[in-house]
């Protein structure tokens, strides 16, 4: 079984960055991919970005492109979403998880909060 751990939120100004990351423990081997989803109030859970565990290929929404990076360490089992320019549209609670192949994402972290002020 998977468990997931997201951490390094915080209140940010519009512009700076943080790095969320994205602790992974149990059967790591298992997992195919990793993303990275958000969730801001009243709204739906969206996608933001995911990575392959094993080859590395990356995913971003089209909002995030150019300002976010999703990268992993294996060797860490961890995840990371570095985010640069922040906006307060970014302003969500982050969510990190995973899934096997031919899978859709069925475990999940905690949650991270990420605010963007102007």
């Amino acid at each position: 079984q998977v468990q997931l751990v997201a951490s390094g939120g915080g209140s940010v100004q519009a512009g700076d960055s943080l790095r969320l990351s994205c602790a992974v423990s149990g059967v790591s081997f298992s997992i195919y991919e990793m993303g990275w989803f958000r969730q801001a109030p009243g709204k739906e859970r969206k996608f933001v970005a995911s990575i392959y565990w094993v080859r590395g290929g990356t995913t971003y929404t089209d909002s995030v492109k150019g300002r976010f990076t999703v990268s992993r360490d294996n060797a860490k089992n961890t995840v990371y979403l570095q985010m640069n320019s922040l906006k307060p549209e970014d302003t969500a609670v982050y969510y990190c998880a995973s899934r096997r192949q031919s899978s859709t994402y069925d475990v999940w972290g905690q949650g991270t909060q990420v605010t963007v002020s102007s």
